[in-house]
């Protein structure tokens, strides 16, 4: 008999769609994905790929506001979905909406084994009063156990909740086959695709968020303190949008010579031409619970520099990339540099990414879900 798992989530990511898709085809799972909504725009400019969705999915009733840094979602109809629903597993992505407690209450009241999908990390750098710490200390006691992306979150879940509960791994995907076939097509006529872009010939490459949060004020700085020489041979790209953008391109002018591109959001189909022409992914992030933006760079076969806070630094970054301190703007020009300057390590690291990052799909995450979902264990 098959196992009816409530997956309880708050967007329609397009990252999410292949893992669900390869879950929905487990038989031994029955999947209905639940989303809080369709997407959020104040933060997030994905397109919303419904077309690729072959998994069974609801969109709950949704109010959104922002409140400062933090987002408020509210739903409707929480209690009322899962009854109909019935599920034997209720497993959900996160825990700082109201949805999520009330999930937790319902599962409770129930007798339905409840997981939490948790990514945060020891190392997440993100400020949170003791209020919120407590509540999380409370929602993560209350639950029958945990589904983490690698070895940081999951680390933090036992110094969260050090009890016997399960904690299962289901690495943090993309679509890796999608990402790595559209590079080697950028790749086979990298000149015609540069000038379409407006790339330079060779460059650093930012993917993310326009924010403080990302590192991307200790990017600039670092590239601009790279040498004359260096600077007139590799150009900085930054892929993305968001508050920061002209504050960055004013310090862009600044910086002679170089070449400094701002070429907005990037579509996911759009983005593997950049990573594919990059001389390496620098995600210098002072926060990040993981960082999928490191999975699609090594997709396409790109070395890495990543912040050592990053949560998937401690999984992905091995001989395919460089670590550094967040905030340490010397120790990343020294990365930069190093990388810059040195072919045949960039083409030892490219092929080490693509190695590496074959251990971490849509499969072997929803085979991690499943696993979770399929086990008997519950707290008491």
């Amino acid at each position: 008999m098959k196992t009816r798992l409530i997956i309880l989530t708050e967007i329609i990511a397009p990252y999410r769609i292949p893992v669900f898709n390869a879950l929905s085809q487990n038989l031994d799972i029955d999947l209905q994905v639940v989303f809080l909504a369709e997407t959020d725009p104040a933060t997030r400019e994905w397109h919303i790929y419904t077309d690729e969705i072959r998994f069974s999915y609801s969109v709950l009733p949704s109010w959104r506001t922002r409140l400062g840094e933090h987002t408020i979602l509210l739903n409707q109809k929480v209690p009322a979905v899962l009854q109909e629903l019935a599920p034997d597993v209720i497993l959900c992505g996160g825990y700082n909406y109201l949805a999520s407690w009330q999930a937790q209450r319902w599962a409770q009241q129930n007798h339905v084994r409840f997981l939490l999908w948790s990514e945060s990390t020891g190392a997440d750098q993100r400020s949170e009063s003791k209020i919120i710490e407590s509540l999380k200390r409370k929602f993560f006691a209350k639950c029958d156990g945990f589904v983490v992306p690698g070895t940081s979150a999951q680390a933090y879940v036992r110094q969260i909740e050090a009890s016997t509960k399960p904690v299962f791994i289901a690495p943090n995907a993309v679509d890796s086959q999608r990402f790595a076939a559209n590079a080697e097509l950028a790749r086979a006529d990298a000149s015609r695709t540069r000038a379409k872009l407006g790339l330079p010939r060779r460059y650093f490459l930012f993917v993310g968020r326009l924010v403080k949060s990302k590192g991307i004020l200790e990017l600039i700085e670092a590239y601009g303190s790279l040498s004359d020489k260096l600077r007139s041979e590799v150009g900085l790209v930054f892929a993305g949008d968001g508050p920061l953008r002209s504050e960055l391109e004013f310090q862009s002018r600044l910086i002679s010579p170089g070449v400094v591109r701002f070429p907005g959001f990037v579509h996911r189909d759009e983005l593997a031409s950049y990573y594919a022409l990059a001389d390496c992914l620098v995600f210098p992030t002072r926060s990040d619970p993981w960082g999928l933006v490191v999975n699609e760079a090594m997709a396409c076969g790109v070395p890495i520099i990543c912040s050592e806070i990053a949560g998937c630094a401690a999984d992905l970054i091995k001989a395919n990339g460089l670590t550094t301190a967040p905030r340490d703007v010397q120790q990343l020009a020294r990365a930069m540099e190093e990388l810059a300057k040195d072919a045949s390590l960039r083409e030892e690291m490219s092929l080490r990414s693509r190695q590496l990052i074959s251990n971490y799909s849509p499969d072997q995450c929803a085979s991690g879900i499943a696993k979770a979902a399929i086990s008997g264990y519950r707290a008491r």
